[in-house]
């Protein structure tokens, strides 16, 4: 098993999404993480899937998404040559002892306070999913009250796109 990152083009069309996830959830796969949002081409949307998965069973996963008919283009993501960025809101218990240290801590991880209260703050941090791990366990003993996490978003690095052709509809990331 290992992680996958997979990303889904497809037209921007009701219950696509509800269409892929029950064709995750049929065959047995938990899905890790799943962020969709529009595309640079209008009709169209992204979805970023992160699924833990044998290499074998997923191709067999894809080849099924592959037959649905509101989807473009699948793209599993090479995790050398990708951007990967997640979001995540914490709302942190503080006092006046503890919110300088607080900040502090949302200034090494490049975060910003949205929120500030008598008795807590939210720090909003975006970052690679192991960032924002490394974050969060670091206010742990601050008492977290409360957690919000996007899911992954990621991107290929370099100039090549997937919206661009309509070749391959299963093809790796270089």
């Amino acid at each position: 098993m290992g992680m996958h990152t997979l990303s889904v083009l497809v037209e921007d069309k009701p219950g696509v999404l509800a269409r892929v996830a029950g064709l995750f959830s049929r065959r047995g796969f938990n899905i890790q993480s799943l962020a969709v949002g529009p595309t640079e081409a209008e009709a169209m949307s992204r979805m970023t899937i992160v699924v833990d998965a044998a290499r074998q069973p997923l191709e067999q996963v894809t080849k099924q998404l592959n037959k649905l008919i509101h989807i473009l283009k699948i793209v599993e993501l090479d995790h050398g040559a990708v951007v990967e960025r997640e979001l995540a809101l914490v709302k942190v218990a503080s006092t006046r002892a503890t919110r300088g240290e607080l900040i502090e801590i949302a200034d090494v991880f490049r975060s910003k306070i949205v929120d500030v209260d008598v008795d807590s703050l939210t720090i909003e941090a975006t970052g690679s999913p192991d960032k924002l791990g490394a974050m969060i366990r670091l206010l742990e003993p601050y008492g977290i009250r409360e957690l919000v996490r996007s899911g992954m978003i990621a991107i290929g690095r370099g100039s090549r796109s997937i919206t661009e052709g309509r070749g391959l509809r299963l093809e790796r990331s270089a």
